[in-house]
């Protein structure tokens, strides 16, 4: 972590702490009539926009302290919230978890020992943790070999009982399989980088040595787990197709490559890809395994030889919330389900999450999945600004508000998501919200700070656009919040109020799933 993203996170951890208790200004106790009225009636003609002519725009803006609803339009009806579905998610499991919650990875052994000699099976046993790249397999077998451990007689048996063994979400669109935001879920698995995208492989394609030739292809980490079949060639231009294929671990790359191209692909069956990364560690560190890979659970009386623990979640919910990672939301919801029902499912999970939100505030929910990547996941805006409200009173409020992205703070750790948006305006450094885009799905829920001082909590939540992404109209609308006054008409000029108040580029996704991502 660098200095600057440091002391931006620090900052933003007062901040929390500052929104979790602030007064409410002095100047909310005059009439607020005239500031309201203004406010509304902008926020009506941002609304107004004509590529909302055949969309379904649902907008609250409340006050933060009292719960009064400053503004409000098809506030109780369901929308698709896409990945502000992870306020809830990311909420329930600080709650239920705790900011303390680690992820537990050991090796485990079974039979007798003789010297050097296992004689027995070896278990590499998991519980979800999302945060495991290669270098700590390695480092576990490393640790295997330092007890002393030479060959296992048995088996290497991948033990992924934490979670069911369901592995992609109900409603998830099947051509999104294999790509990296809709990975396979396991309790045992891989990240190819510290963004942590558990279930997957970096493939990077570079041109060969001269036109026509054929593209040099290789992967991170370095893994035979895959099957890459490379039809790509040597370009003028770089026009790269990587696909897996529906079902496999076959990889076809095809087209031309001028420079560096890279793609993340999400791997089938992340269990097998995890125990062949922890076997190549072993037999680089001199441990023999005689016997072939295997599934099943380690018995109660196994003995430890090593284990590694994650960060905390209260670090996990940066890169989580951040950069909008969906693995992280459906391992942290089936963690759940294990931790309140003894069973790592979806439906033990989401039962619990949907719990708390209607503890705190939100009466109408339809709950799918943890990341919000199901369209039948439904959500209403007078429920997330409900929720929103209620968390400020949660003893670990500043350290997950902290985790939230920021409007035009520059870092993929400090701004995530909108790091690209609302630069230049009052939102900027002020705004801490949750993005969420699918095809034709657009939202922003969130904090802002009222030019008097005041915190407000805000959803907007757009269904059905036929457009390119309307995301400018989150920004417009997030700005004019910040430039909010009780008793002062806000001097908003009249470009900002009909079109942009600083966007990013438009896109059917979020834009942290587009690798290299480009917000």
């Amino acid at each position: 972590m660098s200095s600057r993203t440091a002391v931006l996170l620090a900052g933003a951890l007062v901040t929390g702490l500052a929104w979790a208790s602030a007064p409410l200004p002095a100047a909310t106790a005059l009439d607020p009539a005239p500031g309201v009225a203004d406010l509304a009636q902008d926020l009506n003609r941002i609304l107004a926009d004509s590529r909302l002519d055949a969309a379904r725009a649902g907008v609250v803006v409340r006050a933060a302290e009292s719960g009064e609803e400053l503004y409000g339009q098809d506030a109780g009806k369901i929308f698709t919230p896409a990945s502000n579905t992870k306020l809830l998610t990311s909420a329930a499991a600080v709650d239920i978890l705790g900011l303390d919650h680690r992820f537990r990875t050991e090796v485990l052994a079974s039979g007798r020992r003789a010297g050097g000699v296992l004689t027995g099976d070896l278990y590499l046993k998991g519980t979800g943790d999302p945060t495991m790249l290669a270098a700590d397999y390695d480092a576990l077998a490393a640790e295997v070999a330092a007890a002393g451990v030479k060959v296992v007689t048995g088996r290497l048996v991948a033990d992924d009982t934490w979670f069911d063994d369901v592995r992609l979400g109900t409603d998830w669109a099947w051509d999104d399989e294999p790509y990296y935001y809709a990975a396979q879920i396991s309790a045992l698995t891989a990240s190819p980088d510290t963004d942590y995208d558990a279930g997957s492989v970096i493939v990077s394609v570079a041109p060969g040595g001269a036109a026509g030739t054929p593209a040099k292809v290789s992967t991170t980490p370095e893994t035979g787990y895959l099957k890459i079949v490379n039809r790509a060639t040597t370009g003028d231009s770089t026009d790269v197709v990587v696909q897996r294929q529906h079902g496999t671990n076959t990889v076809v790359i095809t087209g031309t490559v001028a420079g560096a191209y890279e793609e993340w692909v999400a791997v089938d069956d992340p269990t097998g890809y995890a125990a062949s990364l922890f076997r190549a560690g072993l037999a680089k560190h001199g441990v023999r395994v005689l016997g072939p890979t295997g599934r099943g659970a380690a018995p109660s009386g196994a003995r430890s030889l090593a284990a590694r623990e994650s960060m905390p979640l209260s670090e996990l919910l940066v890169p989580f919330l951040k950069l909008s990672n969906n693995m992280h939301a459906e391992i942290l919801t089936k963690t759940i389900g294990r931790k309140v029902a003894n069973a790592g499912t979806w439906s033990a999970g989401l039962a619990a999450i949907g719990e708390f939100a209607r503890a705190n505030g939100v009466t109408t929910s339809r709950l799918r999945d943890g990341s919000g990547l199901s369209r039948v996941d439904g959500l209403t805006p007078a429920g997330l600004t409900s929720l929103l409200i209620a968390l400020r009173a949660k003893p670990w409020f500043p350290t997950w508000y902290a985790a939230l992205p920021v409007a035009g703070e520059p870092g993929r750790m400090v701004g995530g998501t909108l790091r690209s948006r609302m630069r230049g305006t009052p939102a900027a450094g002020n705004v801490h919200a949750k993005t969420g885009s699918l095809t034709g799905v657009t939202s922003l829920s969130g904090y802002v700070t009222s030019a008097d001082g005041e915190p407000l909590v805000f959803s907007i939540m757009i269904n059905q656009y036929l457009s390119a992404s309307p995301k400018d109209i989150e920004d417009q609308i997030a700005v004019r919040l910040a430039r909010f006054s009780r008793t002062t008409p806000a001097d908003v000029p009249a470009t900002t109020r009909a079109r942009t108040a600083g966007g990013q580029d438009a896109g059917d996704l979020e834009c942290s799933w587009r690798k290299p991502a480009p917000c």
